[in-house]
């Protein structure tokens, strides 16, 4: 399912709109990758001041060596936004959405997300929105860099478990997240 939304937004991306130089771009966030998570996203100009783009996360991982750390999760995050200057250069704020699943244990999350997850497991699923502020310097014709930060809100439904692959559920509840939705420092190849 979430490949065909991909492939069908990226479709969308690409052919719907012109595809002239500076019109569309790949991407993607170095911090989300110092987590162990590939990503890549995809933008495209809708207008002088309008971009669009749609970025993926996906981290599968296991630890190794009996290690009960998870931080396995996929992302989905489409954004619309606006740029004070032009597409692709100079200041921007955006309002995105996001959504997805996880699986996790062992890990300390900041903001005081998923308490107790240092000792237990969580398994679930998040959807939310928010507003983003960034800037995006231009390097060469086809190379630029990209810093963007968001906040917003996710709504959490999970379920809590013993520590282990296969311990036993002690919970099932939600929780409503108010704070940081994204943060990114993010090369971007323009066609």
């Amino acid at each position: 399912m979430i490949k065909k939304v991909l492939i069908g937004t990226s479709l969308l991306l690409m052919f719907c709109f012109k595809t002239s130089a500076q019109d569309v771009a790949l991407k993607t966030n170095a911090l989300y990758w110092a987590t162990t998570t590939p990503n890549m996203g995809i933008e495209a100009a809708v207008g002088k001041k309008h971009t669009l783009q749609l970025f993926y996360g996906l981290n599968p991982w296991k630890q190794s060596d009996g290690d009960q750390t998870s931080l396995r999760h996929w992302l989905l995050m489409p954004e619309y936004r606006y740029w004070f200057c032009q597409s692709f250069n100079g200041w921007f704020i955006g309002a995105h959405l996001m959504g997805g699943q996880f699986n996790m244990a062992g890990i300390n999350l900041p903001f005081g997300l998923l308490s107790g997850l240092e000792n237990h497991r969580y398994e679930g699923w998040y959807a939310g929105g928010g507003i983003s502020v960034g800037y995006q310097w231009p390097l060469s014709k086809h190379w630029n860099v990209e810093a963007s930060l968001g906040v917003g809100y996710d709504y959490i439904k999970y379920d809590k478990f013993r520590c282990g692959e296969c311990g036993e559920r002690i919970k099932s509840g939600h929780t409503n997240y108010f704070g940081p939705t994204k943060l990114a420092l993010s090369l971007l190849y323009i066609f």
